[in-house]
């Protein structure tokens, strides 16, 4: 499988950060705006749809323990933390979300902007990391 198509890189990342919130609406991936403590500022409805909640929910909350606690591990939030603190953010993972006893596999882009001060979590939706090349 290549991964580089479930990569974003950072020229699209500068691009989406100017992004309204009916342009993000448009984006066929998850895109979930945090301050730097992990409160969300913006979730589009792509990510409404993969993860099942309401945007109107969800906005304002915690990620890491109100919106999606299987994300508080050193794997996913301590690399938010880690990143958001030195000010230097940007990784891709695949990760497994535990949503609801339905997990889904999905890829991960964590990324912090110092222009902003807000960091990024775009979710890819990959089906096909459950199944074998």
């Amino acid at each position: 499988m290549d991964h580089n198509e479930n990569l974003i890189g950072r020229a699209e990342i500068e691009r989406i950060q100017s992004f309204n919130e009916q342009q993000l609406d448009q984006l066929p991936f998850g895109a979930i705006r945090l301050d730097r403590e992990g409160k969300i500022l913006s979730y589009n409805q792509a990510e409404a749809d993969l993860s099942g909640r309401k945007k109107e929910r969800v906005i304002g909350k915690d990620f890491f323990t109100d919106v999606a606690p299987c994300t508080n591990v050193q794997e996913f939030a301590g690399k938010f933390r880690e990143g958001v603190s030195r000010g230097t953010l940007h990784t891709v993972f695949p990760y497994v979300f535990d949503h609801e006893m339905d997990p889904r596999n999905v890829w991960v882009t964590l990324f912090y902007s110092n222009e902003t001060d807000t960091a990024w979590v775009f979710v890819r939706d990959d089906r096909r990391l459950s199944r074998p090349d």
